[in-house]
């Protein structure tokens, strides 16, 4: 089959999977979570002691049991070494025909995107990591299939599986629908120019971010960790939402995904990100926001008289205890607490929190109402801190408006809502279905490729990314001569990463992992004897358990158990 640019470009980023690329292509977040329910490996999973019983356990219940799994199997990785790195003008030139540059630069951060405040205050490279490499050099930050996630372990320092934000999403959504039996068409992946996550609606929603799950309540309790769950929503544009239905892209005027699956989606979210103001919502807030804690003080009667406490010591018992100062624990919070803590007439300049708890619960203030907002900036009145800045402090606590893709400037492709599947099926007709649906879509086409499925495939795409796409090899390599690292290509152990007949690592993983099938070996060897010379060509002879790579009139043998017909691959594509 004769592919187009676009396509052979497509399907071989559906094999090298970097963010970069999930963002020019954004139907390829999807093919790889269908290529990990493909997989046999999060099947495994509902044989594992842990989740005995599972399916007699409420939706949200059965997500925690997963959530705790991840965590125990998967690290986060965001190592700028582990899949190389490569040039901005590299790959803008190699997006040029696909997407307008300019309006790349404008909405994704790997290419100087800087639109937002918050990026300037973060140091966007920093953050990255990147302020040790001049100005131009950009990670690979490849996406992880659910095999190379799993594969980490092999790699030194690691003792688990791990997986960068858009790895732990996709697995997330495709080990919901298999181990937690969460329908695929309640479940939505996001992506922002920094962050990759989830919203499954369930209850009033849930956020995967990482390995965590966050519930509407874990939002606004004011920790350090929903502080951190809430950064990218609350500072970032939604680049990207993919659903069983299609995709919506903010740089695309199509959009592939049903429209009211996706209104629908919208809507859940927006009121998962608000709350109406409450005593322990004020609480809540103020508990995220130390540096005003100096400008309030509780009352507590000790004794039989009103005794007061500085916010932030109150606050400072929280961290050793398992009660709170903002919920009906505080009682028990204060037993806790040493009598000298306390102050015998009230602080000078600072507010009484009960007596602005009492305003909040009697008055039943409306944030988004003018007056109730006015009259609440009056209580926040203080010396010591700018009431106005506090109110808008606490109304962006409480009402976040997502940044989606604007769905009235998009024309919605009729398309089918659903893909058929269902969490009571087993995988061989999960399986049966994909394959009747292939033909007619396009992101399960992909998902194909991701699967790394070179029986049912075609070869180029796969080579195309592991000639041009795997700078780790050559970068490991690059002082030592080709014998030499042909034989520690031959002494690294013969098993592959991906199960079964036809699936193949790419050589990034291959010598990250140190282990490979023959296959997988040689055309690791083709990928570091390309990089050194481009210009020349190469033959892969494939047998039926062997394979041999041929450049010039040096020739490697392997033996190989992928299962692939006799063929012979002309290098490079």
């Amino acid at each position: 089959m004769t592919l187009s640019s676009r396509d052979l470009e497509c399907r071989s980023a559906a094999a090298s999977l970097s963010d970069m690329e999930l963002f020019v292509f954004p139907e390829l977040i999807y093919a790889l979570t269908l290529a990990n329910i493909m997989s046999p490996r999060i099947w495994a999973w509902r044989d594992d002691p842990w989740f005995e019983g599972i399916e007699r356990m409420k939706p949200y219940r059965r997500m925690t049991r997963l959530k705790q799994f991840i965590m125990d199997h998967y690290a986060f990785n965001l190592d700028l070494e582990t899949w190389g790195l490569t040039t901005r003008e590299r790959e803008m030139a190699r997006f040029a025909d696909f997407i307008d540059t300019n309006e790349l630069q404008k909405s994704n951060a790997l290419f100087g995107y800087e639109g937002d405040k918050y990026y300037f205050d973060i140091d966007i490279r920093t953050h990255f990591g990147l302020q040790k490499y001049d100005g131009n050099i950009i990670p690979y930050w490849k996406t992880e299939t659910v095999e190379a996630m799993d594969a980490f372990c092999h790699k030194p320092h690691y003792q688990t599986g791990a997986g960068e934000c858009v790895s732990l999403a996709t697995l997330y959504a495709a080990a919901l629908f298999i181990v937690a039996r969460i329908p695929l068409r309640d479940i939505y992946l996001m992506a922002t120019p920094l962050h990759s996550q989830n919203f499954v609606d369930v209850n009033d929603g849930v956020l995967t971010n990482n390995r965590r799950l966050v519930t509407k309540n874990m939002w606004f309790n004011g920790t350090a960790l929903s502080s951190q769950a809430r950064r990218a929503l609350e500072n970032e544009q939604v680049t990207l939402v993919a659903h069983e239905s299609g995709i919506i892209h903010v740089l695309y005027d199509e959009a592939t995904i049903n429209r009211d699956a996706y209104l629908r989606f919208a809507h859940k979210l927006t009121g998962f990100l608000n709350t109406g103001l409450t005593v322990e919502i004020l609480g809540n807030f103020l508990r995220q926001a130390p540096a005003i804690h100096r400008c309030f003080q509780l009352r507590w009667n000790v004794h039989g008289t009103d005794r007061y406490l500085p916010l932030e010591r109150a606050f400072a018992y929280e961290d050793n205890s398992p009660y709170l100062v903002t919920d009906n624990t505080r009682a028990k919070l204060i037993d806790e607490m040493e009598l000298e803590e306390f102050q015998n007439s009230p602080l000078p300049s600072r507010i009484i929190l009960n007596d602005l708890e009492d305003f909040v619960r009697d008055e039943k203030i409306d944030l988004c109402n003018s007056d109730d907002a006015a009259r609440l900036k009056q209580r926040f009145s203080s010396h010591c801190m700018n009431a106005e800045i506090a109110l808008h402090s606490l109304i962006r606590f409480c009402r976040t408006e997502p940044r989606l893709p604007e769905h009235e400037k998009k024309q919605f492709r009729p398309g089918a809502a659903t893909l058929g599947l269902e969490p009571d099926m087993s995988r061989d007709e999960v399986l049966e279905q994909l394959a009747a649906l292939r033909d007619g879509n396009r992101i399960i086409e992909l998902a194909y490729y991701a699967f790394r499925d070179l029986l049912s495939t075609d070869w180029q795409p796969f080579m195309k990314a592991a000639l041009e796409r795997c700078p780790v090899p050559m970068e490991a390599t690059r002082n030592e001569d080709l014998n030499t690292v042909a034989a520690a290509i031959e002494q690294m152990e013969n098993v592959s990463i991906y199960d079964g007949p036809g699936r193949l690592a790419q050589p990034d993983e291959v010598w990250n992992y140190r282990r490979g099938d023959g296959l997988e070996k040689a055309i690791l060897l083709a990928n570091i004897i390309h990089s050194r010379q481009p210009d020349s060509t190469m033959q892969l002879i494939i047998e039926k358990h062997s394979v041999r790579l041929e450049c010039a009139a040096a020739s490697w043998s392997y033996n190989t158990n992928k299962g692939l017909p006799s063929q012979t691959w002309r290098l490079p594509v």
